[in-house]
């Protein structure tokens, strides 16, 4: 190729030659007249010749030109035609005008000329893409298969006319979709397992019997393992390791999970019930991301009280179970470990910080003045950081204040951002999420995080502390802090008013030693009274006027009972401590026959506050935890920034649902 280009540029043109015998003919002519004639002829051949070549090659030219044209156009027309995905050309009022053999397969009927396409297939809504004037795609279902359709608008010029027609591609996607699921059905699951409280169910089984205990778990489990295709490996005597596909896991959802049922019906005369708790990790990048989202499942279920099965993804979580009640464990061991490791924590510090919740109850702020008293005994400086006192917490803030005991234990939030640093101990009590505390941003400046609490665990949960002390099946955080006092130096004593506190903080949460009461409740209240606690100086604590009477009244004339089994109640009376007037008629809804759960809806600073009460047969923690709130088994609550009537709807709409799931 490269020799031909030099050729050519080396060599003149055919013109340019005869030129060169034209001029040198009119020369000869001057000096050779019979030489120069013959030249001239030969100068005139050359020239006719020339153009007779040069119009045969035009005409030949242009013929392959046409000729080619009309190859492409015909190439173009077999292409069309044998497209290997339906195609159709419509009329905007939908009119069929042109369609190829793989469209006539697809619809499977003939003579679909002039047919309009909207009496064949629904939902295709060529008014939009018409508007749009933009190549557009819409997923369809036809006749068990699944389509993306390409819409394409092209303008059919004909003289001064134009007409516009519209272009349809039936990109079949069934069988990549078919794949998409078939993988997605094969991705693997990881299942962590441990049998609640294996200790103490074994202990509460007579012994010829414990052997035959854990035959009946395993064998419900393998049974799990078959049904399911898995791979089931007990790791322990009390945790097992599963591996399903998320196929089946998906069976075990739809079934609620029913293995927890079965579970809970092993009976080899155990005093306590067999329950399980299951953590399970999907869609994760690796396995080894799905292990690590089963633990956290697994860590969340049974700071949720165990019995239920947590799945876990990498952006949520679902729940299933947590239909008992947690058992209480006989052991005080963990609060021993618990206490030695709080007084090196705060023995390693210059200041404390506590602070429970917004708007604080005497859970919470008796579990405070513990820690503080606490801190005092080991001579650190340590503060309560407090906003705000409502009227729940009024009468023992005012007790406090008097009291030079405590001279200046309580600060603000400001105060508190100010002198905290990274080395600053922050305590947090009766909460567990990080938004819920009485200054969150405490949280982020110090490096030194406890965490005491009972509440069921949440999603939020404040992350990275150097302790946690998290027992859901504690009547009270004013409880376990009154174990962690007992273990912190052997000759700890408290003040007298502190105890108060505490045994405030315990009466409240059992509503008087009625709800969730066990053996350790009243030891440590026993404990209490023997540091000097009045019971008589408490109950005043709990002391209301009469409008909180008439409000209560109000909201028991307001009560809906829904389901023959669930109080519904509401006031529209505002004042500074309505959460507490609500939480109290809560309480006393649930002595009217045959109400199982109680729902009171209060109004205070254009906040809902909604309080749900439960003689255990309903988990009102499962149903505030969908609006955002939490609490435990029968005793829960949530706050909604919304009106009263929508929270009211809302709640309505939550039980219903619930109903629903039940039956």
């Amino acid at each position: 190729m490269t020799s031909k280009r030099i050729l050519k540029m080396n060599m003149p043109e055919v013109n340019l030659y005869i030129v060169i015998v034209g001029i040198a003919s009119i020369f000869l002519l001057y000096y050779n007249f019979y030489i120069g004639c013959l030249f001239f002829i030969g100068f005139l051949y050359m020239v006719f010749n020339n153009w007779k070549t040069t119009n045969i090659r035009r005409k030949e030219w242009t013929n392959y030109i046409q000729n080619l044209s009309l190859d492409i156009d015909e190439t173009t027309k077999k292409a069309v035609m044998n497209l290997p995905i339906p195609l159709c050309i419509l009329e905007f009022d939908g009119s069929i005008t042109w369609y190829n053999g793989k469209f006539n397969t697809m619809i499977g009927e003939d003579d679909l000329l002039g047919v309009n396409i909207d009496n064949l297939i629904k939902n295709l809504n060529l008014r939009k893409v018409l508007n749009e004037n933009k190549e557009m795609y819409t997923d369809i279902s036809y006749k068990d298969r699944e389509y993306t359709i390409v819409y394409n608008v092209i303008k059919n010029e004909n003289g001064k006319s134009a007409k516009y027609l519209m272009m349809l591609y039936w990109i079949d996607k069934t069988d990549f979709l078919h794949m998409q699921q078939k993988y997605n059905e094969e991705k693997n699951a990881i299942m962590l397992i441990q049998v609640d409280g294996y200790d103490e169910v074994l202990k509460s089984t007579n012994e010829e019997n414990r052997p035959l205990l854990s035959v009946a778990i395993e064998k419900e489990l393998t049974s799990l393992e078959i049904n399911s295709t898995g791979a089931l490996r007990r790791t322990s005597k009390d945790k097992f390791f599963l591996i399903m596909n998320k196929k089946e896991l998906k069976k075990l959802e739809v079934d609620k999970f029913s293995v927890l049922d079965q579970i809970r019906k092993i009976d080899f005369g155990n005093n306590l019930p067999v329950t399980i708790s299951m953590g399970i990790g999907i869609d994760g990048d690796t396995i080894n991301e799905n292990l690590k989202l089963a633990t956290g499942a697994l860590d969340l279920a049974l700071g949720r009280g165990g019995d239920q099965a947590v799945v876990k993804t990498k952006d949520k979580f679902a729940f299933y179970g947590g239909k008992s009640k947690a058992v209480e464990k006989t052991t005080k061991v963990k609060s021993r470990l618990i206490g030695h490791a709080l007084r090196e924590v705060i023995l390693e510090s210059d200041h404390v910080f506590i602070m429970g919740h917004k708007y604080p109850d005497m859970d919470a702020i008796g579990a405070a003045i513990g820690i503080y008293d606490i801190c005092k005994s080991c001579n650190k400086t340590a503060n309560i950081v407090l906003n705000y006192a409502n009227e729940s917490i009024e009468e023992f803030i005012k007790r406090i204040k008097k009291s030079d005991y405590y001279d200046g234990v309580f600060v603000d939030s400001d105060y508190a951002i100010r002198e905290c640093e990274k080395n600053t101990v922050v305590v947090v009590v009766d909460t567990h999420r990080p938004n819920f505390t009485e200054c969150p941003q405490l949280l982020d400046i110090s490096d030194k995080v406890v965490v005491i609490d009972h509440h069921r665990r949440g999603v939020d949960f404040i992350n990275d502390t150097v302790l946690l002390f998290h027992e859901i099946y504690v009547s009270s955080t004013c409880e376990m802090v009154t174990e962690l006092v007992q273990y912190i130096e052997d000759d700890v004593r408290i003040n007298k008013l502190t105890a108060e506190g505490l045994l405030a903080g315990i009466s409240l949460d059992t509503k008087n030693f009625a709800f969730k009461t066990g053996v350790r409740t009243f030891e440590a209240a026993s404990y209490l009274k023997k540091s000097g606690a009045d019971t008589i100086e408490v109950k005043k604590l709990f002391n209301s006027d009469i409008k909180d009477f008439i409000t209560k009244a109000e909201i028991i004339k307001n009560a809906k009972v829904i389901n023959h089994n669930i109080c519904l109640a509401y006031t529209k009376t505002e004042s500074d401590n309505i959460n507490i007037v609500i939480a109290q008629a809560a309480d006393e809804l649930l002595n009217i026959k045959e109400v199982e759960a109680s729902f009171v809806l209060g109004r205070k600073d254009d906040r809902v506050f909604i309080s749900a009460r439960s003689l255990g047969n309903i988990n009102v923690h499962v149903l505030m935890e969908k609006l955002g709130g939490g609490g435990h088994r029968d005793m829960a609550g949530v706050q909604l920034d919304t009106s009263l009537e929508k929270a009211y709807e809302m709640v309505e709409d939550t039980i219903q649902t619930y109903i629903k799931e039940e039956e």
